[in-house]
């Protein structure tokens, strides 16, 4: 585990308001981010329940598969990732999230898209329990309460100084630590990569305060969706402050918070902390399908 700081965004904002951004990022060269955090008190779980496989579900393009992969390979586990959509199945190699995956020794179960609509019902798990042996369950995105424990430790003593803290929302679990473990005066924005309501209530299942918010508005229609406005903002804002953001998460939080401060969403003085949640290893992928549609790719390096 490498150690998390917060860095300064030099960037000079109206009305005395001052960003932040949490390298969370940085935790773990290949589990980083939120994943390390969900992933770390279920791997203790698994132990404690002598479970020897880890099963969970995801897209092709996902992270949490990627770092289900890898953590389990580090710890000892065997990993099946059930896969949405089968389109990918003798296509493996074609996509570096799957790639990386298999290459640290993940086994995949490809399921049609209805299929996969069933990862929550018990017959289905049943099934997959009667193929695959006793498996320790993982969600789909890594939440659940262990998760959420795991996400109760990103703030630290010295973050009592933001007013406001930023999160992209994808399952709901890392924004529900923040909320936990958040002080009095402290407000939590989440920032959806998906589009709906649904993830109020799925929130409320962890969340023990109400002292956040959901902003609606960033998702750029939809999940992993992306246009040509975002990718200029991810590449300038990596040229100014040397931070490399995802474009699924925590890309679309940074536009929306700088856009707000923009338009006067935040008092004056205001320090904001943004949480970077990792998600870089989708670049990659990504890129590849930005070229396909001869649009410019997003940069890590110099």
């Amino acid at each position: 585990m490498n150690p998390v700081f917060n860095q300064s965004i030099n960037i000079q904002f109206p009305n005395d308001i001052s960003l932040t951004i949490k390298r969370e990022d940085l935790i773990h060269p290949f589990v980083s981010g939120n994943k390390f955090r969900k992933l770390k008190y279920n791997l203790f779980q698994a132990k404690a329940e002598n479970k020897d496989i880890l099963l969970t579900f995801g897209g092709a393009f996902s992270n949490h598969i990627a770092a289900v992969a890898y953590a389990g390979k580090e710890q000892g586990f065997q990993t099946i990732g059930i896969i949405r959509g089968d389109e990918l199945l003798h296509k493996i190699e074609e996509n570096p999230t799957l790639k990386f995956a298999q290459e640290n020794g993940m086994q995949f179960e490809f399921v049609s898209r209805e299929e996969y609509r069933l990862k929550s019902e018990e017959s289905f798990i049943e099934k997959l329990k009667d193929k695959f042996g006793d498996f320790y369950l993982v969600p789909e995105g890594g939440t659940n309460e262990l998760a959420v424990k795991g996400c109760e430790e990103i703030l630290k003593e010295e973050d009592s100084v933001f007013n406001y803290v930023c999160c992209a929302v994808g399952t709901g679990g890392t924004i529900s630590g923040l909320i936990n473990c958040a002080l009095p005066n402290q407000k939590i924005l989440g920032f959806p990569a998906l589009k709906g309501d649904f993830l109020n209530d799925e929130i409320r299942i962890f969340a023990k305060k109400d002292n956040w918010n959901l902003i609606s508005d960033y998702h750029f229609g939809g999940y992993g969706k992306i246009n040509l406005e975002l990718i200029e903002f991810i590449n300038a804002f990596f040229e100014k402050t040397k931070v490399p953001l995802d474009p699924i998460y925590t890309g679309k939080m940074v536009f929306g918070v700088i856009d707000l401060i923009g338009k006067n969403y935040f008092p004056a003085h205001s320090k904001i902390l943004l949480i970077h949640t990792g998600g870089l290893q989708g670049i990659e992928g990504m890129n590849i399908k930005l070229k396909q549609k001869k649009l410019p790719i997003l940069k890590t390096n110099d």
